[in-house]
């Protein structure tokens, strides 16, 4: 079974994944990109590397039995997609913090208010397959173990029962 962890950068994705306990080898998409090379150049914009996602499906062919964990996770072939998602005021906060332009954090804000990912994740891998988590004011464990539910079987799928339009 290949199960994705995606969301909004900000969202807890890379913290909440190392708490998660399964059998399940986890692989944090980004690191790959970065290491692998996975690359197409630079968006001059917004100042990110723009990702080769067909060269990341090739190097993921054949591996089974993983928990693919980046803001890009939903763009590879998985059996399940959780989209992790966070209040936009607290991912602006948690960005500003990790050094990213107010621009940036404010885009991805707007991006998590308008359900980018989520829509992504459910145009991609139907929305039988998605599973939405909150995790404004929750500890890295708790969502991990509502990951480790949705990988159980235990949960049912949950597309856009959250909402944040009260932020625009």
């Amino acid at each position: 079974m290949r199960v994705a962890v995606t969301g909004t950068p900000g969202t807890g994705k890379t913290t909440a994944s190392e708490h998660v306990e399964t059998d399940l080898g986890v692989i944090h998409l980004n690191e790959v990109i970065e290491r692998e090379g996975f690359t197409q150049g630079v968006d001059d914009e917004r100042g990110s590397t723009i990702a080769d996602l067909d060269a990341v499906e090739r190097w993921l062919d054949g591996r089974e039995d993983v928990l693919v964990e980046s803001h890009l996770a939903h763009h590879v072939p998985v059996d399940r997609v959780i989209v992790l998602r966070c209040h936009p005021e607290t991912i602006e906060q948690r960005l500003t913090e990790r050094g990213e332009s107010p621009e940036s954090a404010r885009e991805n804000a707007e991006s998590e208010v308008l359900d980018v990912i989520l829509t992504e994740a459910v145009d991609r891998q139907g929305i039988d397959s998605v599973y939405e988590i909150e995790t404004t004011d929750r500890s890295p464990g708790a969502v991990a173990e509502e990951i480790e539910a949705v990988i159980a079987g235990d949960r049912d799928p949950s597309a856009g029962t959250v909402s944040y339009v009260e932020y625009l």
